[in-house]
């Protein structure tokens, strides 16, 4: 009788354990299957009103795009030498130019200019224009730069307030 109580003893346990990892995997495999909608993946193209979609594919690579060459100083959206300005939309729909589009950000990642547009920022900030000093710009192409604006204006549909939130989130 005793060996029973074990067994059933053990088998619960196992239980214990597994059942809320299957819970939590079914959970989640949920969650980002909601993510990646047509919605969430349609971003302003340029500054007249145009849309793009990207696909879940393009994403997916611009998050590795991302993060291997601008997460440094971007982890989830935050500009690390400047909490005041984050990569938010609304942050970079207030800039100036705007930089809440496509158009807008392979712009800026070509020719990086300060919050304000006055002056270029190249010597501090990695771009196309100072690849001489930010070797990793020089493996970029027109096309990683486009899908990395795609991923900073998706990022916020996915990741919410978390993204480009700033000192207040972490």
């Amino acid at each position: 009788m005793a060996s029973l109580f074990a067994s059933l003893g053990r088998s619960l346990i196992k239980l214990l354990i597994v059942l809320p990892v299957i819970i939590g995997l079914s959970i989640s495999s949920t969650a980002m299957a909601a993510q990646w909608d047509a919605e969430t993946l349609t971003v302003p193209a340029g500054s007249g009103g145009q849309q793009v979609t990207f696909s879940e594919s393009e994403i997916k690579s611009a998050s590795k795009l991302f993060k291997s060459n601008c997460a440094t100083c971007h982890n989830q959206g935050v500009t690390k030498t400047n909490q005041n300005v984050g990569l938010d939309l609304e942050a970079l729909s207030l800039a100036s130019p705007p930089r809440d589009n496509v158009d807008g950000l392979v712009d800026f990642l070509k020719n990086p200019m300060s919050y304000d547009g006055e002056y270029s920022i190249a010597d501090t900030h990695p771009g196309i224009s100072s690849s001489d000093v930010y070797v990793q710009m020089r493996s970029l192409n027109d096309d990683d730069l486009r899908l990395i604006a795609g991923y900073i204006l998706t990022a916020e549909k996915v990741q919410g307030d978390q993204w480009g939130g700033g000192k207040i989130y972490f």
